[in-house]
């Protein structure tokens, strides 16, 4: 089946704004401001982007900006509204992580656990593997999304130690601790344990110890039969035209992406992070310290315009999500598409620019070219942006191609001969030359940032 998407926001970099007019930074701005250049920024993203979806800005419990945009249902002609709920994909991981601690607050369970303590029957290959491992993404376990046959098996019903059987006969991809490599098998995972050792379906642990005490009404599990009221129907684009998304059972994603929310309930569960609800300081601070990289315990930490950041994409049938948040300006950012591949994350960070006062663009249409094959063949290679985190460029045809290590390939598409433009991930990359004609490295511009990558073989 066409069109199976990984549940992870796009090359695990957050995600930046389209290059075109360029703003200046207000000197102080009032709530009003923010929303006016909000909602003009978020028209242009409809205009050239053909968004969908809901956005929310606030400050602490100050909700500055929240509208939606585009069509919660386009054959019934609904629109999206802040109430609308979205599919969250890989968002859901960090209520997954909250639940763990939750659990270790109580004293069930410890992170550092081997998580053969609590699942049984796990293969010699996992022996060291940790609740932390699981947690970080540091495990080896190969994730089952990114095994050949998963689109085939993504309409079929699986229980996660069913979903978890098609990767508990591989060899792990490294030692445990070894290196980051995003995995939805380490998510399921830690859902098994969830359930394990609360006694309770993952389902009905969640609002209990997070959803309900929050008063997070509209979050919960998107299980297709029952009705939920103003949920919103996944598309994807086909050029310019929008189709029904391809149909993922939910019992699949279970805590590596199985959650629906609203961007309002998601501002909720910011402001509740904020004032330390739910578990200790020490935990929090658990939760937020990255492992390998900049990934923590469903977070990944790093920083935007100088400011640090606290964020997670999604992405999965037929929506793309994101949320950010900006602890030292108590900034929250949501972004929820009900169209996979939508740039979510580049709409959070152009929001981001706007509230604090930061240069932001409007997005604007792009022009591309056709490029020599001998020119294409002159970028392939492999590009590390940061230690195990390498973009694998190859040709396929008179395309090129890009794949970030763990992670699906992506076509970059030439606006010359050395910069190229990635529609799914709302990025520039430009492959830069030394004196001799010959590339030695690119830059990755998303996410308000620039990310040297050196060329190696």
């Amino acid at each position: 089946m066409a069109n199976a998407v990984r549940w992870c926001g796009v090359w695990l970099i957050a995600l930046l704004t389209c290059p075109a007019i360029a703003q200046q930074p207000a000197e102080a701005q009032s709530d009003e401001s923010i929303a006016a250049k909000a909602d003009e920024y978020c028209r242009a993203q409809v205009a050239v982007n053909h968004f969908s979806g809901s956005v929310l800005v606030a400050k602490g419990d100050q909700v500055m900006f929240a509208k939606g945009y585009g069509m919660a249902n386009v054959e019934h002609e609904v629109p999206n509204t802040p109430q609308t709920k979205f599919r969250l994909g890989s968002i859901t991981k960090q209520f997954t992580a909250m639940a763990i601690l939750t659990l270790q607050e109580q004293g069930k369970l410890s992170v550092d656990d081997l998580v053969s303590k609590h699942v049984e029957g796990c293969p010699e290959s996992w022996k060291d593997v940790t609740i932390h491992h699981l947690l970080t993404h540091t495990s080896g376990i190969p994730s089952f999304t990114s095994l050949p046959g998963y689109p085939t098996s993504m309409p079929l019903p699986s229980s996660p130690a069913k979903t978890l059987d098609r990767v508990r006969d591989m060899p792990l991809e490294f030692a445990p601790g070894e290196k980051f490599v995003y995995s939805n098998s380490g998510y399921v995972l830690l859902g098994q344990i969830i359930e394990k050792v609360s006694g309770k379906p993952y389902e009905k642990f969640l609002p209990e110890v997070i959803f309900e005490p929050l008063g997070m009404k509209d979050t919960g599990y998107d299980f297709p039969a029952p009705i939920i009221p103003h949920r919103a129907a996944g598309y994807r684009r086909i050029g310019d035209q929008f189709a029904n998304a391809a149909y993922l059972d939910m019992t699949i994603p279970h805590a590596a992406g199985a959650l629906y929310s609203t961007v309002e309930d998601l501002h909720r569960w910011s402001v509740a992070l904020d004032e330390g609800k739910l578990i200790s300081s020490g935990a929090y601070e658990k939760m937020y310290t990255p492992a390998k990289g900049s990934y923590a315990y469903g977070w990944i930490i790093d920083e935007q315009f100088g400011h640090k950041r606290i964020g997670h994409g999604g992405g999965i049938n037929g929506f793309s999500t994101y949320i950010g948040r900006m602890p030292d300006e108590k900034l929250c950012l949501v972004v929820l598409s009900n169209v996979e591949g939508a740039p979510s994350g580049s709409v959070a960070g152009g929001l981001a620019a706007i509230a604090i006062g930061e240069k932001y663009d409007l997005p604007k249409e792009r022009k591309f070219i056709a490029v020599d094959g001998q020119v294409l063949d002159s970028l392939v290679g492999e590009y590390e942006l940061r230690p195990g985190f390498v973009l694998t460029i190859t040709r396929d045809g008179e395309r090129l191609m890009g794949k970030a290590t763990g992670q699906g390939k992506l076509e970059l598409r030439a606006e010359s001969e050395t910069q190229f433009y990635v529609n799914e991930a709302d990025a520039q990359v430009t492959f830069v030359k030394d004196d001799e004609g010959k590339v030695t490295k690119l830059i990755l511009r998303q996410g308000g940032r620039e990310t040297e990558g050196k060329r190696g073989k």
